[in-house]
């Protein structure tokens, strides 16, 4: 491994200018600057190719019940400018090596009147700026408590945004495209219903945000390392184009509850003028710590089916009865309960999966609405909702772990917390060693639902500590985490790469509750997937939701190749074939492509991007030559260019194209598509149409 560190002053990289000071990205193409206003206001301003992308910018937090804030009155007491240059190997990911280079610039600042310190810490990349607040050990800073923290980025324009509005409890929005200007207008239609949900501002979005300039500059705004700490929102002055930092409040009010010595996450911003540089950035995961897993042997990726997607359509439920309008646990008695005849996950179903990917090559099954107390567990500001250990009568937890073994699946535990974070707590080493001494290896939680203690936020620095507390107990245990309605990530899984899933973003299911825009899988990775993968349960073959549910008059706005496309544009290492076995069955051709494709990778090739419009993807499978290329469209149909340099000199592949129809269109003609064989090398081309709402995908293997 490459490793240099330097402590010394960097004259290429540095520069004091009377009060500024200047720091140069490793190849020139950044450069930031760093200085106080005449009232000792820290401020900052950063340039891209001599372009300024964040005008100067003012830096402070304010502070809650305090004499004086940590917004003014600095001089400037010291300065250590480093450069560091390492090479690093993901325990799974997009590519099998990640170099981790910068150069950074520490300036402590002191505040004359409370002659308290600071230390304000850039690292600048080739890709992007990253920076933090950090309070040293000292007398006059112990504990304190952040009414607001009070972070600007000055946009140099109006700039075109993809953003969905701030909120304290969920990001599962539909994104708007718009001009800055245009999101206090469009701000009220942006914010649709959800089932816990708290909007700030008409002002207000979310990170990660994507941004485009005038001039063809691509601008992403987002948090790296989100550790005891609130979730950063944006709140825009759109007279004069400001972001500031806008932290998720506690019941109380308050932003954040701090002890030095500590430090604030990484701000961040990419910048680039080549879309695919944004979505190839590993800024986000070099700003985390190393893994904090030293045996990460037990951590692998995986491809699972399961109990689910009937359930989301409302063709199967996840309660076993209509006898109890109540659920008291360890006193209602479900053995004398009448059954539904709809619960899903009873043992003849769950075996029929298990039988479906031992058949088919999968990894895994997921069963959700296994254990008791589902009746009654939603809209009831319940604490002692569920133990995550007792499941009902037609679940035989040991006899399907048994029957799976038998076939070469492991089962995967669902545990949905309805909020209550205070009862999964309590409950939580017991769950995870039933779960071990069951053969469980992985665990999706959910956050659905207001969050108990009543008033806390689903984004607040005490909800967030609980999410990294269940990530590090689970990694106790050697259990993989896949947290749903959690906060945003951030780059955690570099720490702790047992959490090898998130949702937090408007997933598969609301193609079930309603649809959503046929460009949305267009967006998500200049977005969401900034901070890592997403479980977004792709596969979708049946798009007319009545065919499954006659009361369900949805429509997935999608087609089959867009979906199969889906499963290499939307990186992740836990990847779902979503739909029914059943609806499988009727496309095999197309299923191949799911069956066939990877979940880990040494290499990914960003062919072609833009956000909302298009993005093509080429990844090389782990441990072999063989390659995937995937390719989602917008919602105007398009011809998409590639050529395959990316394949091994003087090698010969077989190519197989699962492409839209030429009639295919999401709404109106969504099955319709073509598979073809080629025969393809590093010279070869290919034209390819991709419909609205659809896209194609390539399975390239190489010719033994």
């Amino acid at each position: 491994m490459k490793n240099l560190f330097f402590a010394s002053l960097l004259l290429f990289a540095f520069s004091s200018i009377a009060n500024a000071q200047q720091l140069k990205s490793p190849e020139g193409k950044f450069v930031m600057e760093f200085s106080l206003q005449n009232d000792g206001t820290p401020t900052y301003n950063l340039k891209y190719k001599n372009k300024e992308v964040v005008k100067t910018s003012k830096l402070g937090l304010e502070l809650k019940d305090d004499k004086k804030s940590l917004l003014n009155d600095f001089t400037i007491t010291d300065s250590k400018t480093t450069t560091f240059d390492e090479t690093w190997k993901p325990v799974w990911g997009e590519v099998d090596q990640i170099r981790n280079h910068y150069n950074e610039l520490a300036v402590t600042l002191n505040q004359k009147e409370t002659d308290r310190q600071i230390v304000i810490r850039f690292r600048l990349f080739d890709d992007g700026l990253g920076f933090r607040y950090e309070f040293p050990t000292q007398k006059n800073l112990t504990y304190f408590v952040i009414k607001e923290e009070r972070t600007q980025f000055a946009m140099a324009g109006d700039h075109t945004a993809f953003w969905i509005p701030g909120d304290y409890d969920t990001q599962e929005y539909d994104y708007t495209k718009s001009k800055l200007s245009e999101i206090r207008g469009l701000s009220e239609k942006a914010f649709t219903a959800n089932v816990s949900q708290k909007n700030f501002s008409p002002t207000g979005v979310q990170t990660s945000l994507m941004l485009k300039t005038s001039d063809g500059i691509y601008i992403n705004l987002h948090e790296a390392a989100l550790i005891n700490y609130s979730c950063m929102h944006l709140n825009l002055n759109d007279k004069n184009m400001i972001f500031e930092s806008w932290l998720t409040p506690d019941a109380k009010g308050d932003k954040g509850y701090m002890q030095a010595p500590s430090h604030s996450p990484w701000r961040t911003i990419m910048v680039s003028d080549d879309a695919r540089e944004i979505l190839a950035s590993k800024m986000t995961l070099n700003l985390n710590d190393p893994s904090k897993i030293d045996d990460t042997s037990w951590i692998k990726p995986v491809k699972y089916v399961g109990v689910w997607w009937e359930m989301i359509t409302g063709k199967s439920s996840w309660s076993y009865t209509n006898d109890f309008p109540t659920v008291q646990l360890g006193v209602s008695d479900f053995s004398k309960a009448k059954p539904s005849g709809t619960h899903g996950a009873n043992n003849a179903n769950v075996k029929k999966y298990i039988d479906f990917a031992a058949a088919n090559g999968f990894d895994a099954v997921l069963v959700e609405g296994w254990n008791e107390g589902w009746e009654d567990w939603f809209g009831h500001s319940k604490d002692y909702v569920f133990d995550f250990v007792t499941p009902y009568p037609d679940f035989d937890v040991k006899g399907l772990h048994e029957y799976a073994k038998s076939k070469g699946i492991k089962m995967i535990m669902h545990h949905e917390t309805s909020g209550s974070v205070r009862n999964y707590e309590r409950h939580m080493d017991k769950a995870y060693q039933f779960m071990k001494d069951n053969g469980y290896d992985a665990v999706k939680s959910g956050y659905v639902g207001d969050i108990l203690p009543r008033g806390e936020n689903h984004y607040d620095q005490w909800i967030v500590n609980h999410y990294q507390y269940a990530i590090e107990k689970a990694a106790d245990y050697k259990i993989m985490v896949n947290a749903h309605e959690a906060v945003r990530p951030t780059g955690i899984c570099r720490t702790y790469p047992n959490l090898i899933g998130n949702e937090a973003a408007r997933g598969t299911e609301y193609q079930a509750f309603g649809g959503s825009k046929p460009n949305h899988v267009t967006v998500l990775p200049f977005t969401r997937l900034i901070g890592g993968p997403m479980d977004y349960t792709p596969g979708i073959f049946e798009m007319d939701i009545s065919k499954m549910n006659p009361d369900n008059k949805s429509h997935v706005n999608s087609t089959i190749a867009n979906q199969l496309a889906l499963y290499v544009t939307m990186y992740s290492p836990l990847q779902m074939a979503a739909d029914t076995p059943g609806n499988y069955n009727r496309f095999p051709d197309a299923f191949q492509f799911i069956k066939d494709v990877a979940v880990d990778w040494s290499e990914s090739k960003y062919i072609e991007a833009e956000p909302g419009d298009f993005i093509t993807v080429a990844r090389k499978a782990k441990g072999t030559n063989n390659w995937f290329v995937g390719n989602v469209n917008g919602e105007t149909s398009r011809t998409s260019n590639i050529n395959f340099i990316f394949l091994e000199k003087g090698k010969k592949y077989t190519a197989t194209i699962y492409a839209d129809a030429k009639d295919a269109h999401y709404k109106t003609n969504p099955q319709a598509y073509t598979i073809k064989k080629i025969a393809v090398t590093n010279k070869s081309k290919l034209s390819q149409l991709s419909v609205p709402g659809g896209g194609y995908a390539i399975s390239i293997i190489e010719n033994k």
